[in-house]
C-alpha cells in the first residue's frame, strides 16, 4: 500500500497543482465558501463519493473500504480565505480583489481531495472508513468545527480518531512536524468600551478622560499576565486597538479597546477572563468612570492525542524517511480543530512550504504567502497513508 499511495500522490500531483491554483483565483471569506464547496461536490460527485451538506457550506464525504466498521478515521480541511490583498504576481494570483487565500486553506483542501482520490482508487485494499470533512468558517469566530460538531459531524458514524495538516512556512517543503499534546493556543477576543465625561481639553477638572483611564487600563491588563500567571504557563495578552477622539482640543466621552487573549491552559484560560474583567472594572470605576466588557470565547487549545500523535509520526517516517520529519514548536497561535480534539483523539500536525532557493518565504496571513506547491505530493499521499495505517486504538 505505500508504494501504491506514493505512486498515486506522485501521479496526480499535477491535478493537485491546478486544483489548488483554481482554488487559490477564487478565494472566499468565512461561512461564504459557496464556490469552494461547489468545486468539492463536483469532485466528490466525479469520484463517486458520497457527501451531505452541513452547516451551510461544509462537505461531508464518506469512503468506505473493506470492514468499513473496522475503524473510523476523519480527515479535515478548511475552506476560508482572508480578507487580504495579495502582492503576488503569479498567474494564479486572486481574481477577487481584498480576498486571498493568504493562510494555506486552498493547499489544504486541494491536499483532502488527493487524498480522497487516492483512497477511492485503492479502497478494495484497506479497512474501514474514512470521513471526509471540507470544513467552513475556521478563520472566524465561533470557528466552523464548534458549529459542524453541533450539526452532528462527529456522529453516523462516529470517527475513532482525526486528522488534519496544516501549511508551515518555516519547513522546506518536503518535510513535515508533528508534536504531542499542546500544540496551539486558545484564542478570545477581548472588546472593552470605557465610558468618561467628555469636554474641553484645557479643563481636564470638569471631564472623566477615558484616554488617561484607558492608558492606565492598558498597563493594568499586562499585570494579569506578568503578575498573576506562573512564568512557565505560556500566555499572552494583547490590546490592538485604541479608538477615541478625533481633534486636539476636545476630550472625547469614551474610548474602545480591543484586544486578544491567548492561552495554552483551559483553567488559567478562564481565571484570565475573571481576572481581566476585575481589573477593569475595579480600575475603571476608581478613576470615575464606567466600562462595559465584552469578552468574545473563541477556539479552545488544540491538544493532539499523545499515543495517536507518536504514532502518526512514526508512519510518516516510514512514508517520508525519517530525515524528512520533526518536531512541530508550539505556537500560540490557534486553530479550531481544537474543537475536534476536546471531543476525539486528534492529532494536527505541519506541511513543509518553504523553499529558500526561489524565494518562497513569507508568513501565513501576509500580502506575499505563497507555497512551495511540490508539497501538495507529501500532503496529499501522508493523509491517505495515514487514514489506512493507523489504529486509534494501539
Amino acid at each position: 500500500m505505500q508504494a501504491r499511495i506514493q505512486q498515486l500522490a506522485k501521479a496526480y500531483l499535477p491535478e493537485l497543482i491546478n486544483w489548488r491554483r483554481h482554488l487559490h483565483q477564487h478565494p472566499e471569506l468565512s461561512y461564504q465558501e459557496f464556490e469552494t464547496a461547489k468545486f468539492v461536490q463536483d469532485k466528490l460527485s466525479e469520484w463517486g463519493i458520497p457527501f451531505q451538506v452541513m452547516a451551510g457550506t461544509g462537505v461531508i464525504g464518506l469512503i468506505k473500504g473493506n470492514n468499513p466498521h473496522k475503524k473510523i478515521i476523519a480527515l479535515r480541511a478548511d475552506l476560508d480565505a482572508l480578507p487580504i490583498q495579495e502582492e503576488n504576481n503569479t498567474s494564479y494570483q486572486s481574481c477577487k480583489p481584498g480576498i486571498m487565500h493568504a493562510c494555506g486553506h486552498d493547499v489544504h483542501t486541494a491536499c483532502l481531495l488527493g487524498a480522497a482520490k487516492i483512497l477511492v482508487e485503492t479502497k478494495e485494499h484497506w479497512e474501514g472508513t474514512i470521513k471526509l470533512i471540507f470544513q467552513p468558517g475556521e478563520e472566524k469566530n465561533p470557528g466552523g468545527a464548534s458549529l459542524l460538531i453541533k450539526e452532528g459531524v462527529l456522529e453516523n458514524p462516529r470517527p475513532t480518531a482525526i486528522f488534519a495538516l496544516h501549511v508551515h512556512t518555516a519547513l522546506e517543503a518536503g518535510k513535515v512536524s508533528f508534536r504531542g499534546g499542546k500544540v496551539m493556543a486558545s484564542a478570545d477576543e477581548i472588546y472593552i468600551t470605557v465610558h468618561g465625561k467628555g469636554g474641553h481639553a484645557a479643563s481636564p477638572q470638569a471631564v472623566i478622560d477615558p484616554i488617561l483611564i484607558s492608558a492606565q487600563l492598558i498597563t493594568a491588563l499586562q499585570q494579569v499576565i506578568s503578575r498573576r500567571n506562573d512564568p512557565f504557563n505560556p500566555s499572552v495578552l494583547s490590546i490592538t486597538s485604541i479608538q477615541g477622539g478625533n481633534t486636539t482640543n476636545v476630550i472625547p466621552d469614551q474610548v474602545k479597546l480591543m484586544g486578544t487573549f491567548r492561552a495554552l491552559n483551559e483553567k488559567w484560560r478562564f481565571e484570565a477572563h475573571e481576572l481581566i474583567k476585575k481589573t477593569t472594572e475595579q480600575l475603571v470605576e476608581s478613576m470615575g468612570g464606567k466600562a462595559d466588557l465584552h469578552i468574545d470565547i473563541g477556539y479552545p487549545c488544540v491538544i493532539n492525542e499523545i499515543n495517536l500523535t507518536k504514532q502518526a509520526q512514526q508512519l510518516a517516517c516510514t512514508f517520508l524517511g525519517e530525515p524528512n520529519v520533526a518536531e512541530t514548536e508550539i505556537r500560540m497561535g490557534a486553530e479550531d480543530f481544537g474543537f475536534y480534539a476536546q471531543e476525539i483523539p486528534a492529532c494536527f500536525f505541519r506541511l513543509g512550504t518553504r523553499n529558500t532557493e526561489k524565494g518562497i518565504t513569507h508568513g501565513v496571513h501576509t500580502s506575499k504567502f505563497d507555497v512551495d506547491e511540490s508539497a501538495l505530493e507529501q500532503g496529499a499521499g501522508l493523509l491517505a497513508w495515514l487514514a489506512v495505517t493507523v489504529n486509534p486504538t494501539s
